[in-house]
């Protein structure tokens, strides 16, 4: 008897591609229905008590009729969805965390929720290696000027040419599966790294960086890069208080989450000459909102929420969710379940 699976993809984890990835590792009987969500050609947002997601829930339910297995990225796993599909068992968000799924209904109506860490750490890492050089050189004005047809050779001044990352030292906030790689490149290239993260022991540093208090870290720091996890501890840890220890002419980075950082302060220490340059990723509103100061401030070079994306990591993405629909089918423990207590028998 075939499993009924809905792949909810998108245009970027696109359905295709989940479906190919749950037929090489499963091996068994499926009947894959496939579900195209809007998001990235709609930005995702709150659908009922869930964020990040993208897609109704009428379609959703609609679409999960019947299905055991659900794998998507940023559909609306709500407690409205889950209560209207009571076939469902297993849920595998091909997300670095379930944002998507209200976890506790999952649990209560034992549906089992799954989700892929790691898996745009190597993109994110490589894009916040290109920020960081970009804002380092002021890449973003320089472009700017050539664009609109203006040679500034005064860029070649002292005062307003940039820095070089071997010699320098750059301080990474954060140490998960994106700060240790950044600091593996950055080590490489030469750069002395501090890393301020509570929750990494030395040891695991060694002979790549040097854990320091995040005072320390920024006082000491050329370079600074965001790379912690949004907690209430976390949240808007970077301020104009912070922003005033690092040394005049640095440059901070944020390929993170919006929510760390004071980006009014930024705008204001880059105004001033405390900073010399930033580079972002993310931002505290999504889109950027046309009358935002990051608009206008020299010396941000700017991205918009792409460091995650890659082709790699889509593949990388139906991979980790087909893998865990694979354990599923063969009654074998599940790698990445949120909600263990809800983990289905079959």
């Amino acid at each position: 008897m075939s499993t009924t699976v809905l792949a909810a993809g998108d245009h970027f984890v696109l359905p295709r591609l989940l479906t190919a990835e749950l037929r090489k590792a499963t091996g068994a009987a499926l009947d894959v229905r496939e579900l195209t969500l809007p998001w990235p050609h709609t930005p995702f947002g709150p659908v009922g008590e869930v964020v990040e997601a993208s897609g109704t829930e009428d379609e959703l339910i609609e679409a999960l009729q019947g299905a055991e297995v659900c794998v998507t990225q940023l559909a609306p796993l709500t407690e409205r969805v889950l209560a209207a599909c009571p076939d469902l068992k297993l849920v595998c968000v091909s997300r670095g965390g379930p944002v998507n799924a209200n976890l506790d209904a999952a649990t209560r109506h034992g549906v089992a929720v799954c989700y892929a860490p790691g898996r745009n750490a190597v993109a994110t890492a490589e894009h916040t290696l290109t920020l960081l050089l970009a804002a380092a050189r002021g890449v973003g004005d320089t472009h700017a000027d050539l664009r609109r047809g203006v040679w500034r050779g005064d860029y070649y001044d002292y005062d307003t040419c940039g820095i070089e990352i071997e010699g320098a030292t750059v301080g990474l906030v954060g140490y998960g599966a994106i700060g240790s790689r950044v600091a593996r490149i950055l080590a490489a290239m030469g750069a002395h790294v501090l890393v301020h993260d509570p929750y990494v022991d030395a040891e695991s540093l060694r002979g790549v960086a040097e854990p320091v208090g995040l005072d320390e870290l920024l006082s000491r720091s050329r370079i600074v890069s965001l790379h912690a996890r949004v907690t209430e501890e976390t949240t808007g840890m970077i301020g104009a208080a912070q922003l005033a220890r690092m040394p005049r002419g640095s440059v901070l980075v944020n390929c993170a989450r919006g929510a760390l950082l004071d980006y009014d302060a930024v705008c204001d220490a880059l105004d001033s000459g405390g900073l010399a340059g930033a580079g972002f990723d993310v931002y505290p509103e999504e889109p950027v909102p046309a009358d935002s100061r990051l608009l206008r401030t020299p010396g941000i070079v700017m991205t918009p929420h792409i460091a995650g994306g890659s082709q790699e990591v889509a593949h990388k993405a139906a991979r980790i969710v087909a893998a865990e629909v694979g354990r599923y089918l063969r009654g074998e423990p599940l790698a990445h379940c949120a909600n263990p207590q809800a983990a289905p028998r079959r």
